[in-house]
């Protein structure tokens, strides 16, 4: 239900030609599992507590086209493939619907020869920052949306700290503050800057 509503607000957006699809951005952001449950793990940044980790893909202004859950332990480039192939056809203003990034930006935790290779053949052109190489700063400039959508994220009571033990409604709620984010960009919650700032989210 949730997920065919965030689909619908996706397709609104897309329709209004409100999506910029030239620059998308992948990344995650940790929460901690208050009471353990489905797919959760022991978080390396946060002393090994148990946690849940939120992935996104987002556009070019930082609204979120894919999401997914996973244990806090789980590396980051393992969830690269299953958000690209999760990301649902959106409505376009113009010609067919879209579910492809042009260019996909990502940190070092995504770089993997074989991640790079995967996504050129979808025809996808990525900017991954290389390991031991470059410094995040030069890549930052183009990730700081997304970073901004994570922390709204963050900023969402049901999601700072996870109390469903059951990983559908942990991931059903992921859903309902991400549909509260591109549902801002449509008109809605005038004031909020997100939508879950101050919701019983």
């Amino acid at each position: 239900m949730w997920a065919k509503l965030y689909s619908l607000v996706l397709d609104e957006l897309g329709a209004r030609g409100e999506l910029d699809w030239s620059r998308c951005a992948i990344d995650s952001v940790n929460m901690r599992a208050m009471k353990g449950g489905d797919l959760t793990g022991p978080n390396p940044v946060d002393r090994g507590k148990y946690g849940s980790k939120i992935h996104l893909i987002t556009e070019r202004t930082g609204l979120p086209l894919s999401v997914g859950i996973s244990a806090a332990n789980l590396h980051d480039s393992q969830a690269l493939i299953p958000l690209v192939k999760g990301t649902p056809p959106i409505r376009s203003r113009r010609g067919p619907r879209r579910r492809k990034p042009g260019k996909l930006h990502a940190d070092k935790g995504y770089d993997s020869s074989h991640l790079g290779e995967w996504l050129r053949q979808r025809g996808i052109t990525h900017r991954i920052a290389r390991k031991g190489v470059e410094s995040l700063q030069r890549l930052g400039r183009h990730r700081w949306t997304i970073e901004r959508t994570m922390a709204w994220l963050a900023d969402c009571r049901c999601l700072h700290r996870r109390y469903e033990r059951k990983a559908d409604h942990f991931l059903a709620f992921t859903s309902i503050a991400c549909t509260l984010i591109c549902y801002h960009r449509l008109g809605g919650f005038p004031g909020s800057e997100t939508g879950c700032r101050g919701t019983s989210l």
